[in-house]
């Protein structure tokens, strides 16, 4: 039978859609269980067939997914999985979505438009999930738009763990490609031992989709490796810009780090021309080869979701695995 049996016959399921097979595989050695046997495809019409292959009746189920492209089928197949778990009378179901979907639609720029994360939070309700599981969200209070749990994970300690072995923080700074993001880059400044920060202020056209323009970098970067940091990178161009900007500058180096490597097209050939010495992102999204470029740096995330998973299903502390700071 598949899944951890503990005292009280309580079982851990970990489920996975079709997105991400090797993220879930990894999660899945991270547990040491085996994922639960599924049957899922598509039919002619693009409708989407799922059946769990094993019964889930009792159990505490995690579905993984990660939404990469074609994000509205990658969706719509974690909201089917969790409908079919629900009508399976699983005991608890969590929705694990490393990258959140339509995460950056938070709120109405504009009159007429829609406050797309929250729908889709009510979608997850709605289909049948308990509670949410999710790393480094756009906004951090997406996590109020589910009605239920949510665990809201950070992948700043396994990126700057690696980006302090690359740097010499006597002659760093940490810089943030725009000014909403200076509350991430202080933490980051922080954890590389309280380097400098610097920000790159831009403009936005919010009627143009994935396009800023970066204008100048406010704070001291001259002869400093500048760590630019983000939550995602989706075409490159704002990372790509802000670079440039920065070695402009004076930086003698960039590393770029974010989370999630969307990398839309063209950003793989943005970001190996923009002068950036690395680019290090992490694994919850798939790159396939066609988006890898020689200054990528992809770093496994599995060990942090499977860390979490078994602290939720143990009705344990997910925050005490960010030392008491999530």
């Amino acid at each position: 039978m598949t899944g951890i049996i503990t005292h009280g016959e309580k079982r851990l399921v970990l489920a996975s859609g079709r997105a991400h097979p090797q993220l879930a595989a990894d999660v899945a050695r991270e547990l040491d269980i085996e994922l639960l046997p599924t049957t899922a495809y598509d039919f002619a019409n693009g409708e989407i067939y799922v059946r769990f292959d094993e019964s889930v009746r009792g159990s505490d189920v995690f579905v993984l997914q990660s939404h990469t492209a074609p994000i509205n089928q990658w969706l719509m197949e974690q909201l089917i999985m969790v409908d079919a778990l629900k009508r399976g009378s699983a005991k608890r179901i969590t929705v694990v979505a490393p990258f959140y979907p339509y995460a950056r639609q938070d709120k109405k720029h504009r009159g007429r438009e829609p406050i797309s994360a929250r729908l889709v939070a009510d979608l997850f309700k709605t289909a049948g999930a308990d509670r949410l599981l999710s790393i480094d969200l756009h906004a951090a209070q997406t996590q109020g738009f589910f009605d239920g749990p949510v665990d809201h994970l950070w992948a700043m300690p396994i990126l700057t763990e690696y980006v302090r072995g690359r740097i010499d923080a006597a002659n760093t700074a940490v810089v943030s490609p725009d000014a909403g993001r200076i509350r991430v880059a202080e933490q980051w400044a922080a954890k590389l031992g309280g380097v400098p920060l610097a920000f790159v202020h831009k403009t936005r056209d919010i009627t143009k989709p994935n396009q800023a323009v970066a204008n100048r970098v406010v704070g001291e970067v001259e002869g400093r490796t500048a760590v630019l940091v983000d939550d995602l990178i989706d075409t490159g161009g704002t990372i790509a810009e802000a670079v440039k900007v920065v070695l402009a500058a004076g930086a003698s180096d960039v590393i770029v780090a974010a989370t999630h490597g969307v990398l839309s097209d063209p950003a793989a050939q943005r970001l190996s021309e923009c002068g950036a010495r690395e680019v290090v992102v992490t694994d919850t999204l798939p790159i396939p080869a066609d988006k890898r470029f020689r200054q990528l740096k992809v770093l496994p995330i599995a060990p942090l979701l499977a860390r979490a998973i078994r602290e939720v299903f143990d009705d344990g502390s997910v925050t005490s695995l960010f030392d008491g700071n999530a």
